[in-house]
């Protein structure tokens, strides 16, 4: 089974490869993503790592907290998104105006 962890308060200079070499080293790395702002590309400052899922406590207590390019890093399972609404125009009552 495959878990996946959120790694916060990352350096805005962080790349996938980087996220993948800090976890490397306690668990075998599936999947790398920092998030990036849409309009900019620049990094929103977190991201997510997937690993098998009998090393999520061995890397959490390893890494959270720790020092990386001097900003101390946040490091939990991830939440699981909840489903949005895709409906149109925001989903709220659309009326007419005069």
């Amino acid at each position: 089974m495959q878990a996946r962890l959120f790694i916060g308060n990352l350096s805005w200079n962080t790349t996938d490869q980087d996220l993948a070499d800090l976890v490397t080293e306690h668990a075998e790395v599936l999947d790398t993503k920092v998030i990036t702002d849409r309009e900019t590309g620049r990094s929103r400052g977190f991201g997510f790592v997937t690993i098998e899922s009998d090393r999520v406590q061995d890397v959490i207590r390893a890494l959270d907290g720790q020092s990386v390019d001097g900003r101390q890093i946040r490091v939990n399972e991830a939440e699981e998104r909840p489903q949005r609404d895709r409906g149109g125009f925001g989903g709220g009552e659309r009326r007419n105006r005069y």
